[in-house]
């Protein structure tokens, strides 16, 4: 299933329990890591996505593309349509450094229904065992500075079947300015938009699997990690079916 939405989005301030030492916060206001930038990330004031969904083991998954590439991941369903004072089809400025609507270059409806089908088929692919690794352009437009450092740092660092620490992933992104990096990493990890293809669920805390916001919360990072071989099999885990 594949659908374009139009809809407005205020700016928004995440607080998710997926740190190392299992609280909820943000960085950035008075206390141990002030100054430091926020973790909040602001979507665009105004975003037309297409979305498509798909079921899954550990839940509904939506996927939804922008003109720049695949803007959002989300575990449940695509999000409801605009309430009242939000206009469909309406067309209004575009988020902080993206493109202008009507700009050179701007993917056609068309284009981003094509690319939400496509993602949605490879992470089915993923989640059915046949995929190890996407190829999907990824829009980064509304990520913190430092959030997409981490991110990127991610990616490069916890491929397929591997596993990385907060500790050590705060380490080689370069948070030895903050207080307690592994648990900045953490919350970073919590405010991640694009879960599975930014694989948070292969960070893992230095005594356990750590905390996961996602879908089914733990259980949903523990089915993953059995997924890619990380951890054993449980008598009653499949993968799912692809298509």
């Amino acid at each position: 299933m594949c659908r374009r939405i139009v809809w407005t989005f205020p700016f928004q301030e995440l607080k998710y329990p997926h740190d190392e030492g299992g609280q909820a916060g943000t960085v950035g206001g008075a206390g141990q890591n002030a100054g430091m930038q926020t973790l909040a990330w602001a979507e665009p004031t105004w975003a037309e996505l297409a979305w498509a969904e798909l079921a899954t083991p550990v839940g509904p998954v939506a996927v939804g593309c922008s003109d720049a590439g695949v803007a959002r991941v989300r575990f449940g369903p695509p999000p409801a349509a605009p309430g009242p004072g939000a206009v469909a089809g309406e067309a209004g400025p575009p988020g902080e450094g993206g493109p202008a609507r009507g700009a050179a270059g701007e993917r056609s409806p068309r284009a981003r229904e094509d690319l939400a089908r496509r993602a949605r088929q490879e992470l089915a692919e993923y989640l059915a065992g046949e995929r190890r690794a996407f190829g999907l352009p990824l829009d980064w437009d509304g990520v913190p500075e430092r959030n997409r450092q981490v991110l990127g740092t991610l990616l490069q660092s916890a491929g397929y079947g591997q596993t990385i620490t907060y500790g050590e992933l705060a380490r080689r992104s370069g948070l030895a300015d903050v207080e307690l990096p592994a648990r900045v990493a953490g919350q970073i990890m919590g405010t991640n938009r694009l879960p599975l293809l930014v694989p948070c669920h292969r960070v893992v805390a230095s005594d356990g699997i750590g905390g996961y916001s996602g879908g089914t919360g733990i259980e949903a990072k523990r089915w993953l990690l059995i997924l890619e071989g990380v951890l054993p099999p449980t008598l009653d885990w499949a993968p799912a079916l692809a298509g």
